[in-house]
């Protein structure tokens, strides 16, 4: 099974083209795939791995966002950094 997930990032006035670099850098090491989308002043990134790996994934991605924390604005106080959303993945179509 493959799992899908979008996560929410809001960069800081002025650092959205760094974090989407370092934010691509970084995923461009993993075998999973990778989409960045911008939309207003918001990065949505989607990203599609086998289930298997999905919490160590995450876990490994907490850790690089550590390092990244002073290039984004925080959500709230619950939400942090991020908002993230993952579920089983259903179906997908690639043309």
């Amino acid at each position: 099974m493959q799992k899908l997930s979008i996560i929410r990032f809001k960069p800081k006035p002025g650092c959205l083209d760094e974090f989407a670099a370092n934010l691509s850098a970084y995923n461009g090491t993993k075998h999973r795939v990778f989409h960045l989308m911008k939309s207003g002043d918001e990065l949505h990134a989607i990203v599609i791995r086998d289930a298997d790996i999905l919490a160590e994934d995450a876990a490994d991605g907490v850790k690089f966002l550590d390092g990244q924390r002073h290039l984004l604005q925080e959500f709230d106080s619950v939400n942090r950094h991020t908002i993230p959303l993952s579920g089983d993945l259903i179906h997908s179509t690639v043309k």
